[in-house]
């Protein structure tokens, strides 16, 4: 047993060397990576990290302004792609590789086959995108199997709703979002009736703000009168979904990070994983959630294997890291999700998420290390880090249609400095990083590998400390976090500070931890510090504080062995 740790990757500007990026440049402009730039030096220093997973985001061919028709793929109309690239959300083939990460188009299914065959081979599992609720407006497979039916082929359209459409229609009325239809086309973009917006937009004019480029699907529940399901007779979507996830799962994709799965009822996930398991009972499914109340639904009824702890977790611990929350709240995350707490995915970026690094968010890298150590080591759930996280990647590019957000973008060409440096001509090695990019990679590298490693980290008990700090004069319980992790003989105590001052605690630790955990009480024991590797004696007892010095920014590990 292991923990699952996730490398979340965009391949898009993952192994680009074009720099000197223009906004709003074209692919020629500004280049695009490719999937062969996965290599094995690539992977091997991916895996390194300590990481279990890869989830390779945006490689299903979507929607972009890049014109790929001498491959016989269908002109996307540029009033309804959002970026040069466009939105990888935007799904135009299901069943497709999209071809901006092809050294040769023609064979970029070939390509991604061969990247899943070095994945493999390099120890890592691979994750790819399933996009579920919403496709591009101008959907066309062209690799489908044979016999595949389109989305929407069938569609009765004069229908607002009909258990087998494939999508929600305006009858009678004619698409007119609040953009420019031409966008630099000789002709308008042109729909009737009008479909629904994949963001549960139900009017023909969506917004800027909307999801615009996209079209809802339709899984059997008639939202204009008042959500009522139809699922007795199975709907046309289920069936044509199950068909995208066996056949990728056939050619071997290991597991599916699910694009806003809560806004697909739970009774499709509860209908189709169990169907897709039986093929690969290994395959993982990861959703991605936002709303507390639905978990249990989710993971009971859905057959999730994980959620996005994004709301909880996420947005706890970024306070945090800004200054603006206390630890505390690190404590009531963990307790208010009950017994799903190990089917949480923790984080602390991703590609919907600002840089910890980033003017918008914490402003420096090492700021992010503390929350690091709490959601590799607290508990035994998987963790996910995003590319560039682990150099102190900051975002801070104004691309073009994403603009200076202090996220990387998903909508445009881009290269990204700290990537091509770790790059280095493919060699993948630290000779052109800098020394402080260098460092925090030393660091992610040493806490991932720790919290795998280590079986009190992966697979042993818990034991929050706060309840009996919070109130403790000498403990600064709004910057400090303390817990217990114990497995056999080995015990582990983290303490972690959110500070970026070194601080000095007096912890106390209650005679229950000792019972809990099958510990001594008052017994004279030597600790090593797992990222220092320094030897330090201390009497764990219920009557006495123990005095622990935690440097800023950072955190302490000290194992105990019986």
């Amino acid at each position: 047993m292991s923990k699952v740790l996730i490398y979340q990757v965009f391949p898009r500007y993952f192994g680009n060397r074009k720099t000197n990026a223009v906004p709003n440049g074209s692919l020629q402009q500004n280049g695009c990576g490719k999937l062969n730039d996965f290599t094995m030096k690539a992977l091997s220093s991916i895996r390194e990290l300590g990481v279990t997973h890869i989830w390779f985001t945006g490689i299903i061919e979507h929607a972009t302004k890049t014109d790929y028709t001498a491959y016989g793929i269908i002109k996307d109309h540029p009033a309804v792609v959002k970026g040069k690239a466009g939105s990888p959300y935007a799904i135009k083939d299901y069943y497709d590789i999209d071809p901006d990460l092809a050294v040769n188009p023609e064979c970029r299914l070939k390509e991604f086959q061969n990247l899943m065959s070095r994945c493999h081979r390099c120890g890592l599992k691979v994750l790819i995108d399933f996009v579920p609720n919403h496709l591009a407006r101008r959907y066309s497979s062209d690799a489908c199997p044979a016999g595949t039916k389109d989305f929407g082929s069938e569609d009765r359209k004069e229908l607002a709703f009909h258990v087998n459409n494939n999508f929600y229609y305006l009858p009678n009325q004619e698409f007119q979002p609040q953009i420019d239809l031409y966008a630099g086309d000789d002709q308008p973009y042109y729909e009737f009736p009008a479909k629904v917006t994949g963001n549960d937009c139900f009017s023909a004019s969506p917004g800027v703000n909307d999801w615009y480029e996209t079209v809802k699907l339709n899984y059997g529940v008639d939202y204009q009168c008042g959500g009522v399901p139809f699922f007795r007779e199975t709907p046309s979507t289920w069936y044509k979904m199950l068909e995208v996830l066996s056949y990728w799962t056939r050619m071997g994709v290991d597991g599916f990070r699910c694009d806003m799965a809560e806004m697909v009822p739970f009774e499709f996930w509860g209908w189709v994983i169990p169907r897709v398991k039986a093929l690969s009972p290994s395959v993982l499914f990861i959703a991605e959630v936002y709303n507390p109340e639905m978990y249990g639904n989710y993971i009971h009824q859905g057959c999730f294997d994980y959620l996005y702890d994004k709301v909880g977790m996420y947005d706890a611990l970024r306070l945090i890291m800004e200054g603006y929350g206390k630890t505390s709240a690190i404590t009531r995350c963990w307790q208010s999700v009950g017994d799903l707490q190990p089917r949480m995915l923790y984080f602390i970026e991703n590609h919907d998420e600002q840089r910890v690094a980033s003017d918008f968010f914490a402003g420096n890298a090492y700021k992010g290390i503390p929350a690091l150590i709490v959601i590799t080591c607290m508990q035994n759930n998987p963790v996910m880090i995003y590319s560039g996280q682990e150099l102190g990647e900051s975002g801070m590019y104004s691309e073009g249609f994403s603009g200076l957000d202090g996220r990387s973008t998903i909508f445009d060409y881009w290269c990204i400095d700290s990537l091509v440096a770790w790059n280095n001509s493919g060699k993948w090695n630290e000779e052109k990083l800098s020394d402080a990019q260098r460092k925090i990679r030393s660091v992610y590298k040493q806490i991932l590998n720790l919290c795998s490693s280590e079986k009190p980290l992966y697979d042993g008990a818990f034991f929050d400390l706060m309840y009996v700090n919070y109130e403790n004069p000498d403990f600064d319980s709004s910057n400090l976090f303390a817990f217990f992790r114990k497995s056999g003989k080995e015990l582990i105590l983290v303490v972690v500070n959110f500070s970026s001052e070194d601080k000095e605690c007096s912890l106390v630790i209650p005679r229950h931890a000792f019972d809990y955990l099958e510990i001594l009480d008052g017994r004279f024991m030597e600790a090593t510090e797992l990222l220092t590797e320094k030897k330090i004696q201390f009497i764990l007892s219920s009557s006495k504080p123990v005095l622990i010095n935690v440097p800023a920014n950072s955190g302490v590990l000290l194992k105990f062995v019986y």
